[in-house]
């Protein structure tokens, strides 16, 4: 069963949930973490709403359109960020200088 718990401001935070995983596994998943530059956890979460998503896209095969769960805007676009690939910056950042206006009237 997934765990609840409460942030200091007194909004509940996502479910939480353990697995555990073969090490060869976790340094897979740790691997593509940070080829896309996630978080371990963030990178599981994605991998497994994949999954699901894959899962319950073969179910409804077999399921009348109808019986289908509606996806809301909210999902479809959080589905369409995170399928997206991590775009990485070339080079250090560069400073960017403010254009002040000159004082002496010209």
């Amino acid at each position: 069963m997934a765990t609840r718990q409460t942030s200091s401001s007194g909004k509940p935070k996502s479910p939480r949930i353990q697995v555990v995983l073969p090490e060869d596994l976790c340094l897979r998943l740790t691997a593509l973490a940070e080829q896309e530059s996630r978080t371990v956890s963030n990178m599981a979460k994605v991998l497994i709403q994949q999954g699901v998503q894959r899962l319950e896209q073969g179910e409804s095969a077999f399921r009348s359109p109808a019986s289908a769960p509606p996806q809301s805007p909210t999902d479809r676009l959080r589905s369409a960020l995170e399928s997206q690939q991590p775009r990485r910056l070339r080079g250090a950042p560069r400073r960017m200088r403010l254009h002040r206006p000159d004082r002496s009237g010209n």
